[in-house]
């Protein structure tokens, strides 16, 4: 597969170990994905010294793979569990109409997350979400927040993360104000989040998305991340880090224009960066990191 090669032939250039065991079964898996003239792959670095050492990869799965997830577990690309992120996604197709899927699987790492993206007309509400048996309580502990900045029925894509077992969700059509500097500073404090930096308050003001991330653990947010979407680095108001750097020269990409969506992250123990890369990209597809 050509995909393959490339993997390999990327993970090489920036001293990340790649494994045939690792990445050929979850690409076999759902190999129609990347024949299908609509599929979108990705490539993904991050500066957080717990994604050192990887090369992440996203791709949207063929419309026709309802249960991503029961086909990741039936070839064995990750345990059964009883914890309730095992039947999370299922819970949300018995109650929401999800549009497509994505997979999200790290050189290194192998299988991670899988998304779940709804129609842009079909913008789906906290409340409702937050009622689904196996979703985090997080979720509901936060919906106030989420109505003070005018997020709670603007959830665009769910994002399970199995590993971590940890929830990212991500809103659409976000209020312009929430990018301004005193409502990112303001919206950091409440969350009890790092101080921001300029650097980070620049790129948040060219954002078009945010998403936040939830646990089962905590009723706390554990995570909010600011991206924006360009296909010139350079025109972006900040300096790119120096490892996302080479990323850019490391990784191959399609089409005429290069696409990229440049996140930064926010944890109550400081930032990290990280990039999107495309390597097929499809007009009309999902902005999310």
């Amino acid at each position: 597969m050509e995909l393959y090669s490339t993997i390999e032939e990327s993970a090489r250039l920036l001293d990340v170990p790649c494994s045939r065991d690792t990445v050929w079964p979850i690409l076999s898996t759902y190999e129609e994905a990347f024949t299908h003239p609509a599929a979108v792959v990705a490539f993904r670095v991050a500066t957080a010294l717990r994604h050192a050492g990887e090369l992440d990869c996203r791709f949207r799965t063929h419309p026709d793979v309802r249960d991503p997830y029961a086909l990741a577990l039936s070839k064995g690309l990750t345990p059964a569990t009883d914890h309730p992120v095992g039947t999370l996604l299922s819970d949300i197709h018995d109650r929401c109409f999800v549009e497509s899927h994505g997979i999200d699987f790290g050189v290194v790492g192998g299988f991670k997350k899988i998304y779940g993206a709804f129609t842009p007309d079909d913008l789906q509400e906290v409340s409702k979400l937050a009622a689904i048996p196996a979703m985090p309580r997080s979720l509901a502990e936060n919906a106030e927040f989420f109505v003070r900045h005018g997020l709670d029925d603007r959830v665009g894509v769910l994002g399970i993360d199995y590993p971590n077992r940890t929830v990212n969700v991500y809103f659409n059509d976000v209020p312009a104000e929430s990018f301004e500097p005193t409502s990112i500073h303001s919206t950091l404090a409440e969350l009890g989040m790092a101080e921001p930096t300029e650097q980070m308050l620049k790129l948040g003001g060219k954002a078009f998305g945010l998403y936040v991330t939830l646990g089962w653990d905590s009723p706390k947010i554990e995570r909010i991340c600011y991206a924006a979407a360009t296909t010139d680095l350079t025109k972006l108001p900040v300096p790119v880090e120096p490892a996302i750097e080479k990323f850019v020269q490391s990784v191959p990409y399609g089409g005429d224009d290069r696409k990229f969506v440049y996140g930064v992250a926010l944890t109550p123990h400081g930032e990290y960066y990280k990039l999107e890369s495309h390597y097929k990209w499809k007009p009309g597809a999902v902005n999310f990191i």
